[in-house]
C-alpha cells in the first residue's frame, strides 16, 4: 500500500498536478462496513476536480477563455446600451398614441357637447316649416355656444375606450385643471375621487436598488424625469401645454424607478373651438417589459454563444496549452534527467508555431545530448591520450636507476624528454579545442574575404617552408565579379586552411606542389587543397576527422596529436559548412586499375 502511495504521488508530481496529502494508517484502512476502497467517493471526486482544474484550466487556458468571454461580454454590453429596438419601440408607441388620443378626443367631444341620448324638438317651429326644410341646430349656432366638458357624460365614454388599452388618460380643461383620470374610474362610468395612500416605510432592498440602478442607466440616456403633478398643474406638462393651445405633443420621460414614460396630448375641440386637452401616457412597465423581453431574448443568444465561445476556446487552449504543457514537462525532465535522454514530444507534423517550437525544442535537446556524449567522448579520448605518454614517462623514470651505462641512461631520458614535448603538445591541442566551442559563440560573425585570406595564406606558405621545398599556389574559378565572401571568424577560417596546407606538405615529395583552387557555386564557396603525395587509405578517409587519430608512417610515433583535423572539422561545422576528404585519380597502371595521385580536401562555406 505504501508504494502505491508513493508511486501515485511521483505520478501526480510529474504531470503537474498538485500533491495529494500524506494519507494516515487510520484513514488509509479500508472501510469493513460499507465495504469501500482505500478512498472515498468525495476524496475521489475531489481529487479528479483538482486534477482537471490542473491539467484542463492553466493560465494559458484561463487567458483564452476570459478574453473571448470579455469580448462577447463588451459586444452584450454595447448592444443593450445602444440597441435601436427601444427607440423604435418608443416612436412606435407614441404613435399609436396620438392616434388612440385623437379618436377619443372626437368622441369625447362629441360626448361633451352634443346630447346623444335624447332629441329635443319644439312643435311651434315644426309648424313653421315649410315643405323641404329641415328642423335642427346648425353649425354656426353650435360654434358660437360654449360647451363645458361635463365629467358625468364624458366618464362612460372614457371608460369604454381607455379599459381595453394598458394607458392612463386625463382630461385638462382648457385652465389645465385636471377634469377626469382613468385611474380614479370605477364602476360603470361612476367617479370616485380619493387621495392616494402614503408611500411605504419601507425601503427597496439591495437587489431592487440595484434592478434600479442598472435599468436606469440603460434606459435614462438624456430623458428627463417624469413627475407626478397635482389636479391644478397640467400646464406644467408641456404637451398639455401645446394641446390647450391646439397642436398636438408627445414626451418621453423616466421615472423615479429607471421606467420610460411615454404621453402624448392632444386638444379637445369641435369646429376648432379647444374645450380642454386629452393626455394619454403609457403605464411605468409596459415599454420595459417589451424591452426586457427583447433583452432577455438578447442574453439567450447570449448564453448560448458563451457556451460555444468557452467549448470553442477550450478546443484552442487544448491545441495550444497542451502541447506547450508537454513540450514543457519534457524540458524539465531533460533538465533533471542528465543521464537519461528524454524525448521530446514531436509536433513537428503542426505548421503553426507549437510546431515551429517542437521542432527548436527537439533540436536543441538534440544537440544538448550531443554536446554532453561528445564532452564525454573528448573527456575519455583526452585521459587515454594523455595516459599513454604518462605511463611511458613512468615507465622510464622507473627504469632509470636501474640503468648501467650511459647510453642507456641517454636513451631514457630521451624517450622523457620525447613524452614531455609530446604532452605539451597535446595539452596545447587539447586545451584550444576545448575552448574553440566558447570563443565561436563569442566572438561576432563578420563577412570574411576569402580571396584575400587565401593569398595571404599562400604567400605565407611559401616564405615559410622549413625545407621541404614545397610550394604553393592558388587560382580562383569562374566570373570576374564573382565575390567569394562568406560569414564566419577569420582567424579560425585560416587556421583551418594552415593546417590543410601544414598536412598537404607534410605529405608532399620536395619539390612538388600543393594547390588550392577557390570556386564559386550557387550559394556556397567551395576551396580545394590537393597534394602530390601518397593519398589516404580508403579505410581511413572519414577516421582522419576523429580525435587523437593520426596515420603517418613516414613518421615517428607520437609526433603529431591527431587533433588538427578534428578541430578543422569543428570549425567548419560551426560555420554551417562541411569538410571531406579523397583520394585524386592518375593514370591507370600495368593492371587496368587507377592509381592515387595524391589527397583532396575539399572545404564548402555558405557565401553571402
Amino acid at each position: 500500500m505504501l508504494d502505491r502511495t508513493q508511486h501515485d504521488r511521483d505520478d501526480d508530481a510529474e504531470l503537474g498536478a498538485p500533491p495529494l496529502a500524506p494519507v494516515s494508517d487510520e484513514r488509509a484502512a479500508p472501510d469493513e462496513e460499507t465495504g469501500r476502497g482505500w478512498r472515498s467517493p468525495l476524496d475521489l471526486i475531489r481529487r479528479a476536480g483538482r486534477y482537471f482544474v490542473a491539467l484542463t484550466f492553466s493560465s494559458l487556458t484561463r487567458r483564452i477563455v476570459s478574453l473571448n468571454l470579455i469580448g462577447l461580454i463588451a459586444m452584450l454590453a454595447g448592444i443593450l446600451y445602444l440597441s435601436q429596438f427601444r427607440a423604435g419601440l418608443i416612436d412606435a408607441r407614441a404613435q399609436s398614441l396620438l392616434v388612440q388620443a385623437e379618436i377619443i378626443a372626437g368622441a369625447i367631444a362629441a360626448s361633451a357637447t352634443v346630447e346623444t341620448n335624447a332629441i329635443t324638438v319644439d312643435p311651434e317651429r315644426l309648424l313653421d316649416l315649410k315643405p323641404g326644410e329641415t328642423y335642427g341646430p346648425n353649425d354656426e349656432t353650435l360654434t358660437s355656444i360654449d360647451f363645458p366638458i361635463n365629467p358625468e357624460r364624458v366618464a362612460p365614454v372614457l371608460r369604454r375606450l381607455i379599459s381595453p388599452t394598458k394607458t392612463r388618460a386625463r382630461i385638462y380643461d382648457r385652465d389645465g385643471v385636471l377634469v377626469l383620470d382613468s385611474r380614479n374610474l370605477y364602476g360603470r362610468g361612476d367617479v370616485l375621487r380619493f387621495e392616494l395612500p402614503p408611500p411605504s416605510s419601507e425601503k427597496p432592498g439591495f437587489a431592487e436598488k440595484t434592478m434600479i440602478a442598472i435599468r436606469t442607466w440603460l434606459n435614462r440616456g438624456d430623458l428627463p424625469l417624469y413627475r407626478e403633478l397635482g389636479p391644478e398643474n397640467g400646464n406644467g406638462y408641456q404637451e398639455v401645454q401645446q394641446a390647450l393651445d391646439g397642436r398636438k405633443a408627445s414626451m418621453v420621460r423616466i421615472n423615479d424607478r429607471g421606467e420610460v414614460i411615454v404621453s402624448v396630448s392632444v386638444p379637445v375641440q369641435r369646429f376648432r373651438a379647444v374645450h380642454g386637452a386629452l393626455m394619454l401616457s403609457t403605464q411605468g412597465d409596459d415599454i420595459d417589459q417589451m424591452v426586457t423581453a427583447e433583452r432577455l431574448a438578447i442574453l439567450k443568444v447570449f448564453g448560448i454563444a458563451a457556451v460555444v465561445m468557452i467549448v470553442l476556446s477550450l478546443l484552442l487552449a487544448s491545441t495550444i496549452a497542451g502541447p506547450m504543457r508537454r513540450l514543457a514537462d519534457s524540458a524539465e525532465r531533460v533538465r533533471r534527467r542528465i543521464q537519461t535522454r528524454v524525448e521530446i514530444p514531436d509536433f513537428s507534423s503542426r505548421g503553426d508555431e507549437i510546431g515551429h517550437l517542437s521542432r527548436a525544442l527537439r533540436g536543441m535537446t538534440d544537440a544538448l545530448y550531443n554536446r554532453i556524449e561528445g564532452i564525454e567522448r573528448f573527456a575519455a579520448d583526452v585521459a587515454h591520450e594523455l595516459k599513454n605518454p604518462l605511463t611511458s614517462m613512468r615507465s622510464a623514470v622507473e627504469t632509470l636507476p636501474l640503468a648501467k651505462s650511459d647510453d642507456s641512461r641517454s636513451r631514457l631520458l630521451a624517450v622523457i624528454e620525447h613524452d614531455v614535448r609530446r604532452l605539451d603538445r597535446l595539452i596545447s591541442d587539447i586545451s584550444d579545442a576545448s575552448r574553440l566551442d566558447a570563443e565561436l559563440q563569442r566572438q561576432d560573425v563578420e563577412p570574411v574575404d576569402i580571396r584575400r585570406l587565401l593569398n595571404t595564406l599562400t604567400t605565407v606558405a611559401n616564405e615559410t617552408q622549413h625545407g621541404t621545398e614545397v610550394t604553393v599556389e592558388c587560382r580562383f574559378e569562374g566570373r570576374v565579379n564573382d565575390t567569394f565572401s562568406v560569414p564566419g571568424h577569420d582567424s579560425r577560417l585560416g587556421q583551418v586552411i594552415s593546417n590543410l596546407l601544414s598536412n598537404a606538405q607534410s605529405f608532399s615529395q620536395p619539390g612538388s606542389k600543393v594547390r588550392i583552387t577557390c570556386r564559386r557555386l550557387k550559394s556556397e564557396i567551395e576551396i580545394t587543397v590537393d597534394d602530390d603525395g601518397a593519398g589516404i587509405r580508403p579505410g581511413a578517409l572519414e577516421k582522419i576527422f576523429e580525435r587523437f587519430y593520426t596515420d603517418r608512417p613516414h613518421q615517428g610515433f607520437g609526433q603529431n596529436s591527431g587533433l588538427g583535423l578534428s578541430i578543422s572539422k569543428q570549425i567548419i561545422e560551426a560555420h554551417g559548412g562541411r569538410i571531406w576528404a579523397e583520394n585524386r585519380a592518375g593514370p591507370l597502371d600495368a593492371e587496368g586499375d587507377a592509381r592515387i595521385a595524391g589527397a583532396r580536401f575539399v572545404v564548402r562555406l555558405p557565401a553571402i
